[in-house]
């Protein structure tokens, strides 16, 4: 989440009224017997166990659900209050809601009274979903490097197979910011008879250029850390200061050149004069970037971060038309919202306007907003009212 959002407001505890309340993370496991997943890629998986949470009901016609998929390191956690936190959230789940709680809830924008709402994790993930911190049967270590590369079209087909599982026959919206939107835009894509509506935040048809250089950046601070071991570094350590670095640099991404300047500007950090050192810490900037990656490298595995990345490197949805993003939005039947904001220089407006161009050439149901923000690519997660206007008014019966 980004710095500097709006002022700062009462978190409702899980007594609130308008609160999920306490929630538990749920598990369940596919492919134990017969065929395993086939990836796109070309990789199998078995067995695949998917961690997921769901809030509120679903109705007779089971037609009410609504899918949320969460950004890069996000989690299934979306609303409430964990009841049992493990693994390696434990030391965050239980001193703060979940990472959408403002959205979703009794009276929320994404109404529990009216809707089924899941969010599960994603395959390749650290937090409960197989990744390659997982035991690899085959050996009965952790996967690392062995792990398979998996795409943003196995989130897709693995979300579906858990909405089979939970008899959800059609999605009334699939929702996801950043890499969540990616996500849930493959999810109507790839069947677009189980999705009504489609709610893309921060997020376009594809990574730009700069953007793929950043995770590239990111990526080679890793694997060329020395505690990587070619990512066979369980029970040790690991490649803390490469990941620790990938962090500091996604960060920067995520906020805007405004939103630091108003928050940190040039000030100094505990002192009136620089030391004039090439090391240490100079500048409140440079403070606030390394507590970030600290809380960081505490919860999140170096390994994970390598599949995430390259999964939302590869993302293309124009692929769906042969190139042709036209054709491919062409295959849509939800009717959609999409919403950048001015300052994401991650997934800027104007690769956001490609896709929602594409969708009104091939005379798809659009709603497209640019938003004033100051907050950069987080602005999704910061712009708490305006969203949450967005997205009430979009869902309205």
């Amino acid at each position: 989440m980004s710095i500097d959002g709006p002022p700062a407001k009462d978190v409702h505890g899980p007594e609130h009224p308008q609160s999920v309340g306490y929630t538990r993370a749920r598990k369940t496991v596919f492919h134990q017997d017969g065929p395993p997943f086939q990836l796109a890629a070309g990789g199998r998986l078995a067995p695949v166990e998917v961690e997921y949470e769901t809030y509120g009901a679903l109705n007779p016609a089971r037609d009410n659900a609504v899918f949320i998929c969460h950004a890069l390191t996000g989690d299934a956690h979306a609303a409430g209050w964990d009841e049992a936190p493990d693994g390696p959230l434990k030391a965050f789940r239980g001193k703060k809601p979940g990472w959408w709680d403002d959205m979703v809830g009794p009276g929320k924008p994404i109404d529990t009274r009216r809707f089924f709402v899941v969010c599960a994790n994603v395959l390749g993930s650290c937090y409960g979903t197989t990744g390659p911190m997982s035991l690899n049967p085959a050996t009965g270590r952790p996967y690392g490097l062995a792990f398979p590369v998996v795409t943003v079209a196995d989130w897709a087909a693995l979300g579906f197979k858990l909405l089979d599982h939970l008899g959800v026959d059609r999605l009334h919206a699939a929702v996801g910011g950043s890499m969540g939107g990616q996500q849930a835009l493959e999810m109507a894509l790839a069947q677009p008879d189980r999705v009504a509506n489609l709610i893309i935040l921060s997020a376009g048809f594809r990574l730009g250029a700069q953007g793929l250089a950043f995770n590239a950046v990111a990526r080679y601070s890793i694997i060329n850390d020395s505690g990587f071991k070619n990512g066979d570094y369980y029970g040790g350590p690991g490649p803390l200061a490469g990941l620790s670095t990938a962090r500091m640099l996604a960060h920067i991404t995520y906020l805007s050149e405004e939103s630091l300047g108003h928050k940190f500007g040039r000030r100094l950090q505990g002192k009136d004069k620089p030391d004039f050192t090439p090391v240490g810490v100079e500048f409140e900037v440079e403070s606030y970037l390394q507590h970030q990656a600290g809380s960081f490298v505490a919860r999140y595995d170096a390994n994970s971060y390598l599949y995430m990345t390259r999964a939302v490197d590869y993302y293309d949805a124009s692929t769906w038309g042969d190139g042709d993003l036209t054709r491919a939005a062409a295959r849509l039947k939800a009717r959609s919202l999409v919403a950048s904001f001015s300052s994401d220089w991650l997934y800027p407006p104007e690769l956001c306007r490609e896709l929602v161009s594409a969708m009104c050439r091939a005379g798809r149901a659009v709603t497209y907003v640019d938003i004033p923000s100051r907050y950069g690519h987080d602005a999704f997660l910061v712009e708490t009212e305006t969203v949450s206007r967005l997205i009430r008014g979009f869902l309205r019966p």
